[in-house]
């Protein structure tokens, strides 16, 4: 089985993008991009869904909550090695 699988299709090939920023104090990050506003809102969307989910969680843990907004971007905004963020905005107790 020598298949590449793409587990998400790659970005268009357009200057400007939909990006999902990740609020957590006073660190922000962009926590996905998309080609479309619909597709940004309903990520948002989904992102704040887990949190409202995982609240008790970040309480208990001391973390502060993450906002998320959606905002157009250029291209060359993202930055070389940028990766999307988990849903919770978080790994190993860092904000990433």
């Amino acid at each position: 089985m020598n298949q590449i699988i793409a587990f998400r299709p790659p970005l268009p090939n357009v200057d400007t993008l939909w990006a999902v920023i990740a609020q957590q104090g006073r660190q922000s990050r962009i926590a996905d991009v998309h080609a479309s506003q619909s597709a940004a809102e309903a990520d948002r969307d989904w992102r704040a869904q887990q949190v409202r989910a995982y609240t008790q969680f970040l309480i208990g843990e001391q973390q502060p909550l993450p906002r998320y907004s959606v905002r157009s971007i250029r291209r060359a905004e993202l930055p070389r090695a940028w990766r999307p963020l988990p849903a919770l905005g978080f790994l190993r107790g860092r904000f990433v």
